[in-house]
């Protein structure tokens, strides 16, 4: 198989990475066939596979397109994955040139990828980091550095919540993440729910056993929770297609066959 030039020479390309079959899945170029395997296992359950990737990523354009509207020039995307078609820095940039944001990733994979990638832009930065280890993640400098100065800063949680178990308190992280944010400060938060497509939470959950971040799908309840101490802006916490769409043939007729809750709240 042939390396690519964005990826180092340690890295196992027998071995299906969830970023780069998320990217598969968007139609990028940032993956190797054991990622596609995967991909197209997970297809024969779920076809729309696909489509809901590009609606979350929709989602996240449209978000930081609003958030660097409303003066935001400061974007923490934890869970990052690799920055590829239509990333943050690019999105945020057109509306703010200084934009900086800092990209934040514990897969190893990922986050070598991406610095790769972003070797010549001085205002991104990649930092190895765990959403787990949350005083870990807020002292490494880069992090620090976005954070300090009292300006607000965009927190992006866009599909890795659902990859954070029970067990590791996923609701006391993001409080903890919220805490430490300057005041106007704002969360943007994608999440993969139940009541969606409740026959897919089982077969689904089980494909992503095979990666190194298992899947946990959770109810409205649960992600509504995240929210907490944040004012949820216009339209509120809907399913991927209904924020803010690009025009209302965008949602589509079904738009809970995505899957996912989404919202940005904005701090006091």
């Amino acid at each position: 198989m042939r390396r690519k030039t964005w990826s180092p020479s340690w890295i196992d390309l027998d071995v299906p990475n969830a970023a780069r079959v998320y990217d598969y899945y968007l139609g990028g170029s940032h993956n190797f066939e054991a990622d596609r395997r995967m991909a197209r296992k997970a297809m024969e359950l779920w076809p729309e596979l696909p489509q809901i990737m590009r609606a979350n990523r929709a989602f996240l354009r449209r978000s930081v397109q609003y958030l660097a509207g409303e003066g935001f020039t400061r974007f923490l995307d934890i869970g990052s994955g690799i920055p590829t078609l239509g990333p943050v820095h690019e999105v945020s940039r057109e509306l703010q040139p200084e934009a900086r944001v800092v990209y934040v990733d514990r897969d190893p994979v990922a986050v070598a990828h991406s610095a790769a990638m972003l070797t010549e832009d001085p205002l991104s930065l990649v930092v190895q980091a765990d959403l787990t280890e949350p005083d870990d993640l807020l002292a490494r400098p880069d992090v620090a550095a976005l954070l300090d100065g009292g300006a607000p800063v965009a927190l992006l949680l866009v599909a890795v919540l659902h990859f954070v178990p029970d067990e590791a308190e996923p609701h006391r992280l993001v409080a903890h993440l919220r805490d430490a944010l300057p005041p106007g400060s704002a969360l943007v938060l994608c999440h993969a729910c139940r009541e969606g497509r409740p026959d897919q939470v089982g077969p689904h959950q089980n494909i992503y056993l095979r990666t190194r971040t298992p899947l946990t799908m959770r109810g409205r309840e649960e992600i509504t929770a995240f929210f907490d101490g944040f004012d949820v802006v216009d339209p509120g916490i809907v399913y991927l297609t209904q924020w803010r769409p690009d025009s209302p043939d965008a949602v589509g007729p079904a738009p809970e066959r995505m899957a996912g809750l989404v919202g940005v709240g904005r701090l006091p």
